[in-house]
């Protein structure tokens, strides 16, 4: 349903018929996750020319190729609200070629805060050693921390 309204608007903006695409996935996608893209798309009508890993969607986005002469390895980090993937790639001459993938379901969006908040008061307690400090962890709707 998702993938037939993005196609349906596409087409109204540009005013002509879409019928191949390239989809971005996130890095940590198994086959399984894959294979269910690709026959979403093929229910609404697409016909998938590639399935490319999120991190190296946004490579192509910023056009790092134009930018640099010469080979370059680059590492490109997609914190996402819930999740972190990681690509590293070579690019040459317009060439993008993925050389490692990786990708961590509970590192990004809230769990990224929460690592950086108990950092942080971990941190201020040990710096600031007068008084005590009590350090206490109060999950609710919108995440949090107490001290």
């Amino acid at each position: 349903m998702v993938l037939l309204k993005m196609k349906e608007t596409a087409e109204l903006y540009l005013g002509t018929t879409i019928t191949d695409s390239c989809i971005s996935v996130p890095a940590h996608f198994n086959l399984s996750q894959r294979q269910a893209t690709i026959n979403a798309a093929t229910i609404s009508g697409l016909n998938i020319l590639r399935l490319i890993n999120e991190p190296t969607a946004a490579a192509l986005a910023y056009d790092l190729d134009r930018r640099m002469t010469g080979e370059r390895n680059v590492l490109i980090f997609d914190l996402g609200g819930g999740t972190l993937d990681v690509s590293l790639l070579t690019i040459e001459e317009g060439i993008f070629e993925v050389k490692a993938t990786a990708g961590d379901n509970h590192l990004g969006g809230k769990d990224f805060d929460n690592l950086l908040v108990h950092y942080f008061v971990q941190e201020f307690i040990r710096t600031k050693k007068k008084g005590k400090f009590t350090y206490l962890f109060v999950p609710f709707v919108g995440g949090g921390y107490t001290c």
